[in-house]
């Protein structure tokens, strides 16, 4: 069985040999290859050799194009600062729709057409030809609220959730006609599966995540189901509030962050659901040792149940010991028995 036929199978309800194996890894796949982070962000072809010397190395099921949330944000016009070895981040001073009537002016970019998301969309290619049909190629684009507060400022989207809903609604829909044209680019140069990335959400209370978000999240997700792709949602933070409308999302896979019991979870998500995590990325991956790290797989495992993919809460921290992303991989060849 090949990683990605182990991946799709489990999605499926299929049979697999054993757990898949995807974490996140971005800087720290990036130091696996001796490159610096900026590099990493702003040219495929080197994204791409880390994701594949990453997988090789630590045995993982996938890659991915994941790298930074300021990709489509660059493309619009916004306000982006550059670094040399850390991600790219977004300039709030200088939010692109500080001035909410400049929604209205603008429009869709052409992922394929330049800049940023074409890069990504070139990393999804290149991807998918580097590793065949042996690995998974996984896609990324934001969710509607972690891409609102990119362009509104992330305090400032939080007071127009109260002062000017119908903004909100305006802006999140906006969100969503892009990133199903960035998904659909990536889809067609061969990701088989695409990230949403929504940490802004977690943010957001029930009735606020039932009202705005969560109807432009499902809407994304259907467009997804809708060219073809699987979907993985990651909303890093404590998103127990929230975990009942998630799980009707109708996502393939939904990450859970490390604030978040993986017990609950399925409890309030179903059998059916696939979870995946949600290891502390920092206190049990990074500064544990490989035997702590393969005792709270364990119990992340036993919680879960078998509809499980394992990974860390978020990303590898930089600075990860090889040993200890090693251990996930030991782990997924020989694991304990689920719930």
């Amino acid at each position: 069985m090949t990683s990605r036929e182990r991946i799709l199978g489990l999605l499926a309800g299929s049979p697999v040999d054993r757990l898949p194996l995807m974490p996140i890894t971005m800087m720290f796949a990036a130091d696996q290859v001796g490159v610096k982070y900026g590099r990493y962000v702003s040219d495929f072809r080197v994204l791409a050799e880390a994701q594949v010397a990453t997988a090789e190395r630590f045995g993982l099921d996938y890659v991915s194009c994941i790298s930074d949330p300021t990709r489509e944000a660059t493309d619009l016009g916004a306000a982006v600062k550059f670094f040399d070895d850390q991600p790219p981040a977004i300039d709030e001073a200088h939010a692109l729709l500080a001035d909410k009537a400049a929604l209205g002016r603008l429009r869709v970019p052409d992922p394929t057409a330049g800049g940023r998301m074409l890069d990504r969309v070139r990393a999804a290619d290149l991807l998918r030809k580097r590793v065949g049909r042996s690995l998974l190629v996984e896609g990324w684009v934001e969710g509607p609220c972690a891409e609102g507060a990119d362009l509104r400022g992330l305090n400032t989207l939080m007071l127009d959730f109260f002062d000017d809903p119908p903004f909100v609604r305006d802006l999140f829909a906006f969100a969503v006609e892009m990133e199903l044209a960035f998904a659909e680019a990536q889809v067609q140069a061969g990701a088989d599966l695409v990230g949403i990335g929504d940490a802004a959400s977690s943010l957001v209370g029930p009735r606020l995540y039932a009202e705005f978000v969560w109807p432009q999240q499902k809407r994304l997700v259907d467009g997804l189901h809708a060219m073809g792709s699987r979907v993985r949602l990651h909303i890093c933070g404590d998103t127990r509030t929230n975990l009942d409308l998630m799980g009707r999302l109708g996502c393939e896979i939904v990450d859970l962050d490390f604030p978040v019991p993986l017990a609950e979870a399925r409890a309030r998500m179903g059998p059916d659901q696939v979870l995946l995590g949600n290891l502390d990325p920092v206190r049990a991956l990074r500064d544990g040792t490989p035997e702590s790290v393969r005792a709270a797989l364990a119990a992340c495992h036993q919680a879960a149940g078998p509809r499980y993919v394992l990974g860390a809460g978020c990303e590898v921290p930089r600075g990860t010991p090889a040993a200890n992303l090693l251990a996930l991989a030991d782990y997924a060849r020989a694991p304990g028995p689920p719930a």
